[in-house]
């Protein structure tokens, strides 16, 4: 008898499966807008041309080699990476309060972060302090911090189904009825999966309810740059909380805006009160990193950082992200025209309020089964759509499977 028998069998995860049966499906005409990642308008996937140079540039250094890096990561792509989320001109950078941990993607860094805080925040080892996740979130934000050691994960209300938008009263409520010291984990532009983002001002109120009642600030920028095409936009809302003096942690993913999917880059940027307070949190780090991965992998952080500090090769970088971002913007505008065309019932003006990969169609459990297995177009049960799936060759079908749907199917 195996010493294993008794493990049991887990679900499989939700994305990934949806990919699995759209691999398997022979209709010729089906649609994957599950998982999240970009696509060209041939539905292909899109190496950015700045990252083949870099790539080129990396191979014919003979100065590079295989060795360690630092256990916190490569100098260069840290303090690069932390510096466009910040700002060039960030004060906190200037005063040597910000520092950062290369980890493996974004989901590296919310677990760094979430290690880090359950072992030294609002007392040690405190598994009670309160965790809030927005409703909805991606799904992975509940498994990293429960898995941290988080005994309370709960959600704060974020989406208004009815009117399909921002829960601003739902949200400032929450806010200020919660614990003191309770963790926030905030998407920084892009929201996944609504699309939805608080404007400048509804920030502004976050951001005084958050400091009034002491509650810690965990930023999740996996999108920037690639939600609007302009870096310096989609990380309004950091920028804004860090003048505002707050200590926080971003969590920065390099997956979608350089495309690296596979290479894992992400970065953990600490805002710290003072250069003391940082240099004792990144000791803790170290230690941390070290019983996890030990040493991060080299090539896909010298890549962004040989771009992100190569004057040319980052004004290409933002060229490419810019074209990403513009064709999501296309694909939203062309498909809510086609929807209004059909007069589909209902309204559709979310789906070009909403912002970055993915919409929020409003599509409901029986309409989204309905969408897989009538019209073989692949979404997540949620009813969340990837606008990188839509081209130019499938949005006509998408459009008149929506219609379909909706008008079939309560």
């Amino acid at each position: 008898m195996s010493v294993f028998c008794e493990v049991p069998q887990a679900a499989p995860v939700a994305v990934f499966k949806l990919s699995q049966d759209f691999n398997n499906d022979q209709f010729p005409n089906k649609v994957n807008l599950g998982v999240g990642a970009y696509r060209t308008d041939e539905g292909k996937p899109w190496v950015l041309p700045v990252v083949k140079k870099v790539e080129k540039i990396i191979v014919h250094d003979d100065r590079l080699n295989h060795e360690y890096l630092p256990i916190l990561g490569l100098p260069e792509f840290r303090s690069s990476a932390s510096k466009i989320a910040l700002g060039d001109d960030s004060p906190a950078i200037q005063e040597d309060r910000v520092g950062a941990v290369q980890c493996l993607g974004g989901t590296g860094a919310l677990k760094m972060g979430a290690e880090f805080l359950r072992r030294f925040y609002n007392g040690n080892n405190n598994t009670k302090t309160p965790i809030y996740v927005s409703a909805p979130t991606w799904e992975n934000h509940n498994a990293v911090f429960a898995n941290a050691g988080f005994e309370d994960v709960r959600p704060y209300k974020y989406w208004d189904a009815k009117n399909r938008g921002l829960d601003l009263a739902g949200f400032l409520g929450d806010l200020e009825s919660c614990p003191e010291h309770s963790i926030f984990v905030l998407h920084a532009c892009a929201h996944n999966p609504t699309g939805t983002d608080p404007t400048h001002e509804q920030w502004k109120m976050i951001a005084e309810i958050m400091m009034r009642r002491k509650l810690f600030v965990f930023f999740d920028s996996a999108y920037q740059g690639f939600a609007s095409g302009s870096l310096d936009k989609d990380a309004w809302a950091i920028r804004y909380f860090v003048s505002m003096g707050f200590e926080m942690f971003c969590a920065q993913s390099f997956s979608k805006n350089f495309g690296l999917y596979n290479e894992r880059v992400g970065n953990l940027t600490i805002v710290a009160r003072n250069a003391d307070n940082l240099k004792r949190v990144l000791s803790q780090m170290e230690k941390i990193v070290r019983t996890t991965w030990s040493n991060p992998p080299s090539q896909g952080a010298r890549i962004v950082a040989t771009t992100l500090n190569t004057p040319e090769l980052f004004a290409e970088w933002k060229d490419n992200v810019k074209t990403m971002a513009n064709r999501v913007l296309l694909m939203r505008a062309l498909l809510k025209a086609k929807l209004q065309a059909l007069g589909t019932s209902g309204t559709w003006d979310h789906i070009t309020e909403q912002i970055g990969m993915f919409s929020f169609t409003g599509l409901n459990p029986k309409q989204v089964e309905y969408m897989v297995k009538e019209k073989h177009i692949y979404l997540m049960a949620s009813g969340r759509i990837n606008m990188c799936g839509v081209t130019t060759r499938n949005i006509n079908y998408i459009a008149e499977s929506i219609h379909e749907t909706v008008t079939r199917v309560q």
